[in-house]
C-alpha cells in the first residue's frame, strides 16, 4: 500500500415506598430464554467466602480489573461467569465505539431532569434495562449525578441539576427503575467531577459543608432510597486525594456512614496506582488489559512489601463476586449467554411512544409573548443550522448509534396542522465540525457506506503490508477505534477508506479531516488535505484529534469522484502534546456544500420577511458539549446569534428552539417572541418539538438549572478551570439558585422556570405539625391546591420549598429557600383543582455543621414554600423545629 511518508418521585417518602425490588432470588425468577439444561448455575447459589477460599492469589487479583474494556474476569474452573457493563446515561451503547449496534436514545438528563417527573424518569430506566439486556449486558454505567456547578462543564448535559435533591430523588427513580429489571446502576463520578480541565489530575477543593449539602448530597439520597448496585468514582483528586485512592470517601463514608455494599468500580484508565486503590476500597479498575495496575507481579511485589494485606485482596474479591453474584441472579440469560449484541425492534412503537413523551415532558417554554404559540395556521418558515441536523445528544462516552431519529424538520412537517405552510432555509452553521459523509457518498460498488481497509504495519521496518490485513464496511465516518483491536494487526496500522462521491450541485464542497495520527485525503488520487505534520492538537477523539483541517473544492453536478482517506495511527515525530486519560485512535471525516455565511443569513432573512411566524431551531451539538472539554463561553457558536438578531428584527413573531444540554446566553431575548427550550430530545426530538410548537403537548418542563444573563453571574465564574491543578470551590454552597437569591442576581431564566398554554392558581397550602422528635422519625406534610385557570388541559409540576429561620443560633448563613420535594399532576381540566401532597423528612431541615462533625437543625421557625420558580414563591406555611436533631448515616 502506498502512502505519504510516516514518521463519550416526587418526594423522598413516595420513592420509598413505591420503589420495586426485583427478587434476588434465582429460583423463583421466570427467565425469558431457558439457559441451557446443561449449564453449571452452581455460582448462582455459592458461597462466596467460600469460593474465594478456593481462589489462587493469581485468580483473586485477575478479578480486580476488567477482562477488556467492557467485561469482568471469568474463571471458568469455579464456575465464575462474566459479566458485561455498558454506557451510558442516555442509552445502551453497547460494546464498541467502533461497531455501535443501533439503539434507544433518551433525551438527555438535563432534559429529563426539567420534566420534574419521578414516575417517568421510572419508565425510563425500565427502557434502559431492556436495553442494556438486549447489549447482552447486566450493568449500565448510569446515571451522573455531578452537580452543574457551571453550565460551560463539558458534561453538564449529562447531569440532571444544579440543585441536588431534585438531582437526588430523580436518580433515586432512574435507579430503582433500572435495578427492578436487573440490571446494575452505576451511578457516578463519585465526586466533585464538575468539569473537564485537566480533570485526570485536577484537585477539587471543597470544604466539609458544601461537599455534603450540594455534591455528596444526591448520592446521599439515591443511595438511601434506590440503593444503586456500583459506584464509579471519578477521575480528579478530592481534597488532595485522587477519588478512585480516597479511603475517606470510599471506607469511611461509603462503606461504613452510608453502609454500601456493592461494587466500586474506577472511571476508565482513572486509576493511579495499585495499592492505593485496593487499600482504599476501589475493587473494580476498569478497563482491564495490558496496561492494568493490577497487574499481579505489580501486586505480587507489594503484598511482599506488605504494602498490602492479602486480606485485602480477598475484601475487593469478595465484592466483585458478590456484585457478579447478583446481577447474575437477576440477569442470568446476559451473563450466562455471548454477550452478544442486538437492535431491539419487538417494542419500538411503545419505546419510540416512551422516548416522545419524555422529551416533550422535559421541553421548557421560556417565553410566550402575544400567545405566539402553539402554531395552528398561516405559513411558518423554518429557520437555522439544528432545524435538519440530527442533534439528540452531547458527545464523549455518552454518544450512541440512534436505531431510529427525527429532527426538528420532518417533525415539524410530518405533524403539520391542516393550513399550516412550511418552507425551509438554513441560515448559518453551528457544528464546530463538517457534517460526516451522507448519502452522497457510496461504496466502491454503489451501496450505502463506504468501503474500509486495515494494514499492518511492521514493528521492526515500520513497512506498511502492500494487501489489506482486515477488509470491513462502514456507514458513519467518524471512525472512533477505541476499542478496536485485531490479533493480525498489532500495535501500529494504516485505515483506508474509499467511497465514491456524487455531486449534488455545481460550485464549492467543502471537505475536513480530523485523525489521532497521520492523515491524508484523496480525491481521484490527488492530496486534497494533507494532515501528517505541522499539527494542532484539537478537541475530538477525548483531545487525542487534530483540529479540523478543511478544503474546498470545485465540483460538477451528477458528475462521480474517487474518494481515498489513508490514516496512519503512528503520531508525527513534531508532535509533543498528549491530551486525555489514554491514547486512542480515531478519524473523522466530514463534507458539506460550501456556502457564503453573510448570503446564508441574506437569505434567511428575506424568507423570514415573507412569513407569518418564524421557527429558528439553534443551539449546540456533541462538538459544543462533551466529555473531554468545557465550553469556553455562554454564548452560540459562530453567527448562530446574528443569525437570530437579523431574522427578529425581520419578523416579530420569531420563536427560537434551543437544542442544548445547559444554559446559553440569549442577547436577542427581547427581540423575539417564543423561546423553547428544547434540550437533546433523543430519537424523537424532533416530534416532541413538533407536539409542543403545535400545541399537541402543552409544555411542562420547568428548568433544572438556572440560565444566567452573563459568565459573571454564575457562583464558579471566577473558579471554575484547574489553576495549576487545583479547583477551589470557593462559592461554598451558594450553587445556582442559591447564588443568584443570596447576592440579588436576576438571572436570564431562574430555576423552575416554565410557561404554559394555559394558567395555574395556587391556593390553601396546609403544613401539618411535625411529628416524630428524633432525626430517625421526623416527618412533616405539606399539601396545596392546585387549579387549571385556563383553558386547555395540561400537565403541571407543583415545587415544594424549605426556608430556614430568619435568625439561627448557629449564626450560619443558609439559603434563603431550597427546594425539598415536588409532585407532578396529569391531565388537570380546565377549572379542575387538585390536592397536591408530600412528605418532607429530616433532610429537608438539616445541614453540615463542619463544628460538631455532623448533620444537625436549627431551632426556630421554619417554612415549606410553594414556588413557579426558585425566586418567586406564592404561598407560604410555617413550623416549628423545636430541638436541635443531631445525625450522620441516611
Amino acid at each position: 500500500m502506498t502512502v505519504q511518508a510516516a514518521s463519550s418521585a416526587n418526594s423522598t417518602s413516595d420513592l420509598k415506598n413505591n420503589s420495586t425490588r426485583a427478587s434476588t432470588s434465582y429460583l423463583n425468577r421466570k427467565v425469558s430464554a431457558p439457559l441451557p439444561s446443561n449449564m453449571d448455575l452452581s455460582f448462582l447459589d455459592a458461597s462466596i467466602p467460600e469460593l474465594v477460599k478456593q481462589l489462587t492469589i493469581d485468580e483473586k487479583v485477575s478479578l480486580l480489573a476488567g477482562k477488556n474494556w467492557w467485561e469482568t474476569v471469568e474463571i471458568p474452573r469455579l464456575n465464575i461467569p462474566s459479566l458485561k457493563v455498558t454506557d451510558g446515561p442516555n442509552g445502551a451503547r453497547g460494546g464498541s465505539f467502533y461497531k455501535m449496534i443501533a439503539a434507544s436514545a433518551l433525551p438527555n438528563a438535563t432534559c429529563v431532569g426539567a420534566a420534574f417527573d419521578a414516575d417517568l424518569t421510572a419508565e425510563a430506566g425500565r427502557l434502559l434495562a431492556a436495553e442494556a439486556k438486549a447489549r447482552g449486558a447486566s450493568c449500565l454505567l448510569a446515571p451522573t449525578v455531578n452537580i452543574q456547578r457551571s453550565p460551560l462543564g463539558g458534561r453538564a448535559f449529562e447531569s440532571f441539576s444544579e440543585d441536588p435533591t431534585l438531582s437526588g430523588l430523580t436518580a433515586a427513580a432512574y435507579i430503582n427503575g433500572l435495578q427492578e429489571n436487573g440490571v446494575s446502576a452505576t451511578i457516578k463520578h463519585f465526586v466533585a467531577n464538575d468539569q473537564e480541565h485537566e480533570r485526570n489530575g485536577s484537585d477539587s477543593i471543597v470544604a466539609p459543608r458544601p461537599l455534603r449539602e450540594v455534591y455528596l448530597r444526591p448520592f446521599q439520597i439515591a443511595q438511601r432510597l434506590a440503593k444503586p448496585g456500583a459506584y464509579m468514582t471519578s477521575y480528579n483528586k478530592l481534597n488532595g486525594t485522587h477519588c478512585s485512592e480516597n479511603k475517606w470517601l470510599l471506607g469511611d463514608l461509603l462503606r461504613k456512614e452510608w453502609a454500601f455494599d456493592g461494587l466500586v468500580m474506577s472511571d476508565w484508565y482513572g486509576t493511579y496506582s495499585t495499592d492505593l486503590g485496593i487499600n482504599a476500597g476501589l475493587d473494580l479498575e476498569m478497563p482491564g488489559g495490558a496496561d492494568t495496575w493490577r497487574n499481579q507481579r505489580y501486586v505480587s511485589r507489594l503484598i511482599s512489601a506488605h504494602k498490602i494485606d492479602p486480606r485485602t485482596i480477598d475484601e475487593r474479591a469478595t465484592k466483585v463476586l458478590t456484585w457478579v453474584q447478583k446481577w447474575a441472579r437477576l440477569s442470568p440469560e446476559e451473563v450466562y449467554g455471548d454477550h452478544s449484541e442486538r437492535t431491539r425492534t419487538e417494542d419500538r412503537d411503545n419505546d419510540a411512544a416512551l422516548l416522545r413523551r419524555l422529551a416533550s415532558e422535559g421541553i421548557v417554554l421560556l417565553k410566550n409573548d402575544n400567545e405566539v404559540l402553539p402554531v395552528k395556521q398561516g405559513k411558518v418558515c423554518v429557520i437555522g443550522p439544528n432545524a435538519k441536523a440530527r442533534v439528540i445528544t452531547g458527545g464523549g462516552s455518552a454518544e450512541l448509534r440512534a436505531a431510529w431519529s427525527v429532527n426538528p424538520w420532518e417533525g415539524l412537517v410530518n405533524n403539520a396542522p391542516e393550513g399550516v405552510e412550511l418552507s425551509y432555509k438554513l441560515g448559518c452553521e453551528t457544528a464546530k465540525f463538517l457534517p460526516v459523509l451522507d448519502e452522497h457518498f457510496t461504496t466502491l460498488d454503489g451501496k450505502a457506506g463506504y468501503d474500509i481497509n486495515f494494514y499492518a504495519v511492521d514493528a521492526e521496518t515500520g513497512k506498511v503490508a502492500e494487501a489489506p490485513t482486515v477488509k470491513d464496511w462502514g456507514d458513519r465516518s467518524q471512525i472512533f477505534l477505541a476499542d478496536f483491536h485485531h490479533p493480525d494487526l498489532g500495535g501500529d496500522y494504516v485505515t483506508e477508506l474509499l467511497a465514491t462521491f456524487t455531486a449534488p450541485i455545481n460550485g464549492g464542497y467543502e471537505f475536513g479531516i480530523t485523525g489521532t495520527g497521520q492523515s491524508w485525503l484523496y480525491i481521484d488520487n490527488e492530496v486534497v488535505i494533507d494532515n501528517s505534520k505541522n499539527q494542532t492538537m484539537g478537541t475530538q477523539f477525548f483531545g487525542n484529534g487534530t483540529v479540523e483541517v478543511k478544503k474546498v473544492v470545485q465540483v460538477k453536478k451528477g458528475n462521480t469522484y474517487a474518494i481515498r482517506v489513508v490514516h496512519d495511527t503512528r503520531r508525527p515525530s513534531d508532535r509533543t502534546t498528549q491530551a486525555g486519560p489514554f491514547t486512542i485512535t480515531g478519524i473523522r471525516i466530514g463534507a458539506a456544500e460550501a456556502y457564503d455565511e453573510d448570503q446564508a443569513i441574506l437569505d434567511a432573512v428575506a424568507a423570514a420577511k415573507s412569513a407569518d411566524r418564524v421557527v429558528l431551531v439553534a443551539g449546540l451539538n456533541p462538538d459544543w458539549e462533551t466529555e473531554g472539554y468545557d465550553r469556553s463561553t455562554l454564548s452560540l457558536p459562530l453567527r448562530c446569534d446574528d443569525l437570530i438578531t437579523a431574522v427578529a428584527e425581520a419578523n416579530p413573531n420569531t420563536v427560537v428552539v434551543l437544542q442544548c444540554g445547559s444554559a446559553v446566553s440569549m442577547p436577542w431575548v427581547n427581540k423575539v417572541a417564543g423561546i423553547v427550550q428544547a434540550w437533546y430530545g433523543g430519537n424523537e426530538a424532533g416530534n416532541a418539538i413538533a407536539d409542543v410548537i403545535y400545541g399537541r403537548q402543552v409544555p411542562a418542563g420547568r428548568l433544572p438549572v438556572s440560565f444566567p444573563k452573563s459568565e459573571r453571574d454564575i457562583a464558579a465564574s471566577q473558579n471554575f478551570k484547574s489553576a495549576r491543578t487545583r479547583v477551589h470551590y470557593e462559592e461554598g454552597i451558594w450553587v445556582g439558585y442559591k447564588h443568584h437569591n443570596a447576592r440579588g442576581i436576576e438571572p436570564l431564566f431562574p430555576f423552575g422556570h416554565g410557561l404554559s398554554y394555559t394558567s395555574f392558581k395556587y391556593d390553601d397550602l396546609k403544613v401539618e405539625a411535625p411529628q416524630g422528635s428524633t432525626a430517625a422519625d421526623w416527618s412533616l406534610k405539606a399539601s396545596i391546591n392546585v387549579t387549571n385557570t385556563g383553558s386547555v388541559t395540561a400537565d403541571h409540576s407543583v415545587h415544594f420549598y424549605t426556608a430556614p429561620p430568619p435568625e439561627t443560633a448557629t449564626g450560619l448563613k443558609h439559603p434563603e429557600v431550597a427546594l425539598q420535594a415536588f409532585k407532578k399532576v396529569y391531565n388537570l381540566q380546565p377549572g379542575q383543582t387538585q390536592r397536591v401532597e408530600v412528605d418532607l423528612d429530616k433532610y429537608a431541615i438539616s445541614h453540615w455543621d463542619e463544628g460538631y462533625d455532623t448533620w444537625t437543625t436549627e431551632i426556630g421557625t421554619w417554612a415549606v414554600k410553594v414556588g413557579v420558580d426558585a425566586q418567586t414563591m406564592v404561598a407560604s406555611g410555617d413550623f416549628e423545629v423545636k430541638e436541635n436533631m443531631e445525625w450522620r448515616g441516611l
